[in-house]
């Protein structure tokens, strides 16, 4: 049995702790301590980008986090998006320009959106492509995903 270790942090504006092992991905944690599952498990390598949210700002790949490194940080996750049921601009574009069908990849593409568009607010569609260049998707074709990015503009 591993010691647990105890843990702050902030989520989608709310104080959260609790007593982790220090394996425990922040992905994890999210997910199956704090019932935050709109960040989605897809390779667990980081190489998908499913899981994808802010930590202190920065869009990370929770599955290659453990918990632990969280101490302390501010984090957003996609559900820090919506405003009651009063979706994001970004999330209305996504359902506008038809930029999910399966779902599955749309938590992390609207979190690496949101910084993109935090740091770039009317990127081209090459900076874009760029941006979004390491979340997969294997539904949309990407088009419909550059259109609604770029039409949200600034957050």
């Amino acid at each position: 049995m591993m010691p647990l270790i105890e843990i702050r942090m902030t989520v989608n504006g709310r104080e959260y702790g609790g007593r982790v092992e220090s394996r425990l991905t922040l992905a994890d944690f999210l997910r199956n301590e704090l019932n935050l599952t709109g960040t989605h498990l897809g390779c667990e390598h980081g190489v998908c980008g499913a899981c994808t949210i802010l930590v202190d700002g920065e869009a990370v790949r929770s599955c290659l986090l453990l918990a632990v490194q969280a101490d302390g940080a501010t984090l957003m996750t996609v559900e820090g998006l919506a405003d009651g049921d009063e979706l994001h601009p970004l999330q209305a574009a996504f359902q506008e320009n038809h930029a999910l069908q399966c779902g599955f990849c749309t938590p992390g593409f609207l979190m690496t959106a949101y910084a993109l568009l935090r740091d770039n607010p009317n990127p081209s569609e090459s900076e874009v492509r760029q941006g979004i260049g390491g979340n997969i998707c294997r539904c949309t074709g990407y088009a419909p995903i550059i259109r609604a990015i770029q039409q949200t503009g600034t957050v």
